[in-house]
């Protein structure tokens, strides 16, 4: 049986909807499945089982080496950018000192003209005559009028004729932001994180991976399951624990040390790749042009 026509028309003078998928013309769509995101127990910075955990505020957990190194090389940016900052601040004051200074010779200079006809000798660097550009047939310097058209004229394609483009460095943010979820981080607002990890016969014979139980109910820690951290001394708990006892009681249930509503952080999920984990599961990439051609341009993929 022969196919569609509509797929074996490829002379036409557009692209027909069969084209363009096949090109990967336009936005593509992805579901994320389970191993494209990040487990609970992983630091979100090295996504390796985390070493001596830290967490922020908003409940991204991370290695102590991974997040210190982080906020040290931001400050490290921060104080490149703001030498660069102050650097073009002060070039930008010189030439304003310079203009002036500039303004004022050719002020006198015209005064002094006008008043005893003798002729201007000041230098000036962008007003240099011997600068090389268009010359007469039979010049060897350039002429006011010349060099005024120079100046002046769009010939972008001539190199004494080029207009320069300034790069503006504006004033850096001076606050380090959290690599996760973008928002002021400080390194006094991270709190250490301490998971309970399951120590019995069976799970130390059966198995050499790290598994991690709620100290309270001692139920497995999965993806699955939303886990909340005490600011107040760091032990984590699953939801439902924290909400029945700590949330209550204002006490944390292995130090026993006091909490308040504020100490509860909720941690951040690991994936299951179900729709109903509250995950963004859905990739989208926009592509000008065809991936097979290998001239598209590509923006940023995104979770929606």
């Amino acid at each position: 049986m022969p196919q569609r026509h509509s797929k074996n028309n490829n002379d036409l003078a557009f692209f027909t909807y069969d084209e363009k998928r096949k090109l990967g013309y336009g936005t593509q769509k992805e579901r994320l499945g389970k191993d494209s995101i990040k487990p609970f127990d992983a630091c979100c910075l090295c996504l390796k089982p985390f070493i001596d955990p830290m967490s922020c505020q908003k409940g991204h957990v991370f290695c102590k080496e991974c997040i210190l190194e982080c906020l040290l090389a931001q400050k490290k940016d921060i104080q490149r950018k703001l030498a660069a900052h102050e650097l073009q601040k002060k070039q930008e004051k010189d030439e304003e000192k310079e203009k002036l200074m500039l303004q004022k010779a050719r002020e006198l200079d015209a005064f002094d003209q006008q008043n005893h006809g003798a002729v201007p000798q000041y230098s000036d660097r962008n007003h240099s005559q011997d600068k090389p550009g268009f010359h007469g047939a039979n010049s060897v310097k350039v002429t006011s009028y010349e060099e005024e058209a120079l100046r002046t004229m769009k010939a972008f394609w001539l190199p004494s004729a080029t207009p320069d483009a300034p790069v503006k460095v504006d004033a850096p943010s001076t606050s380090t932001v959290c690599p996760e979820g973008k928002e002021k981080l400080k390194l006094k607002s991270l709190f250490p994180v301490y998971f309970t990890e399951d120590t019995s016969e069976t799970k130390s014979s059966s198995s050499l991976d790290k598994t991690y139980i709620c100290p309270s109910c001692k139920v497995t820690l999965t993806n699955t399951l939303s886990l909340v951290a005490l600011s107040s001394c760091g032990h984590v708990f699953c939801k439902k624990c924290s909400d029945k006892f700590m949330a209550v009681d204002k006490v944390c249930l292995v130090c026993t040390k006091g909490c308040k509503e504020r100490n509860l952080v909720n941690l951040g999920k690991g994936g299951t790749g179900f729709a109903g984990h509250g995950d963004h599961l859905m990739a989208t990439e926009f592509k000008h042009l065809g991936s097979g051609s290998g001239l598209g341009l590509v923006r940023p993929a995104e979770k929606s």
